[in-house]
């Protein structure tokens, strides 16, 4: 019985290691706690896969545990006062410094926009929360965070247009007035999803010939910028890598579309490319934009082009990945050449690695002023773990560095 046992005993630690320990490059640090945390995600997204196959609730509104998990109520503090408003009815948190006797100086103001694969995330999640209360006291602004709404509920382009909306009522001279904005030092940031979306307003904005107020700079923060060609290197490289393995963007990618499971196993094999789609390729084409230390040892393959991929034509999909308010980096040289000047942040162990890397090699070609920060040691989501316990040392540094950049350049 007690050999029974000590079996059952050692069976279980064998397959709890097994389970939890994954390789993970040296270069990471506190590799450990990112195996732990990463296990926690990974076990989410298998409960994710057995609910909907069961037919119990979707792969999505499980994930979305994370979100109900990390949210806060965003109240306000000895320093900052918040509120939570709508700005064209759209939801935002706005954090404010409290005012002082005598205080009349115009302040900055950041736009910031959450991440989450447009279908997870919150303005009102503890990280968040936390970074928008860093920048309110570190730079002396105005935090306007969005609580835009999620797909798969609201597919693309309802993410992008409550941005927008969002965006453009906050820059009106009455409404900057109203916080005590100075209109020439307003930035737009985003981590993830959110840094597409704020690379896609700054497009916008750019070209809409309404607009007379524009944004002084932008912060990507590990941007996803295009669906065209899901087997970059930094796809191929990091298709397991812990937070979000390839699998999972292009589930993200997948409903933000379209709840159509065909678009999702194209994008798979990513053969989801209409001939609309694939005339932008060369927009994307790594093996002209990338660096050689970043193609390593990948042969450029150009994407297949398939005429049936999920849905395509004038109202599918394969429609929406050629619109460059869901992929920015489908723009041609002469929209980039008028964009505010720039931060991109690329981790080297990231899916999406390679799209802000070529990004802000095609942002240089066109003049626009870049400041690229590449963490060879990054990981994707890391500038959202600064919160116990899962507080890693990259994230605060990480932090650190955008407040520094922003500090300097808004």
């Amino acid at each position: 019985m007690r050999l029974k046992g000590i079996f059952l005993l050692l069976s279980l630690g064998a397959f709890t290691s097994y389970y939890v320990y994954q390789p993970i490059p040296d270069e990471i640090e506190e590799r450990w706690k990112l195996m732990l945390t990463d296990c926690f995600f990974r076990s989410l997204s298998h409960l994710a896969d057995f609910s909907e196959l069961l037919g119990l609730k979707d792969y999505m509104g499980v994930m979305m545990f994370i979100t109900f998990a990390e949210r806060v109520v965003p109240v306000s503090d000895q320093r900052v006062h918040v509120t939570e408003e709508l700005f064209d009815e759209v939801e935002v948190v706005v954090y404010q410094p409290k005012l002082q006797g005598g205080d009349t100086e115009l302040r900055r103001a950041v736009i910031y926009l959450h991440g989450g694969g447009w279908c997870l995330g919150s303005a009102r999640m503890g990280p968040y929360d936390l970074l928008a209360r860093q920048m309110v006291m570190d730079l002396n602004s105005v935090v306007v965070s969005v609580e835009y709404r999620l797909a798969p509920a609201h597919h693309f382009p309802v993410p992008y247009e409550d941005v927008y909306r969002a965006v453009k009522h906050f820059l009106q001279r009455g409404v900057l007035a109203q916080y005590s904005v100075d209109p020439g030092r307003i930035a737009v940031s985003g981590d993830s999803a959110g840094g597409n979306l704020a690379a896609a307003v700054s497009q916008q904005l750019q070209q809409d010939p309404e607009q007379q107020l524009q944004l002084k700079v932008q912060a990507l923060l590990y941007p996803v910028l295009q669906a065209l060609d899901l087997n970059t290197p930094s796809y191929q490289q990091n298709h397991n890598m812990p937070i979000l393995p390839r699998t999972l963007m292009v589930r993200f990618w997948s409903e933000y579309f379209t709840s159509d499971k065909t678009f999702f196993r194209a994008m798979m094999t990513n053969t989801h490319n209409s001939p609309e789609s694939a005339a932008l390729l060369k927009f994307v084409n790594w093996s002209a934009f990338l660096p050689e230390s970043y193609r390593g040892k990948y042969n450029y393959s150009a994407p297949v082009v398939a005429l049936s991929a999920g849905g395509a034509g004038s109202d599918g999909p394969s429609r929406s990945i050629a619109d460059p308010r869901a992929s920015p980096l489908l723009v041609p040289d002469a929209v980039l050449r008028s964009l505010p000047k720039a931060y991109v942040l690329t981790c080297e162990y990231d899916v999406l690695r390679d799209d802000g890397v070529m990004y802000a090699a095609r942002l240089r070609r066109a003049g626009v002023e870049v400041t690229h920060e590449h963490y060879a040691g990054g990981f994707h989501g890391a500038l959202m773990f600064t919160m116990w316990p899962t507080d890693f040392l990259i994230g605060r540094t990480m932090t650190e560095n955008l407040i520094r950049w922003l500090q300097h350049n808004l």
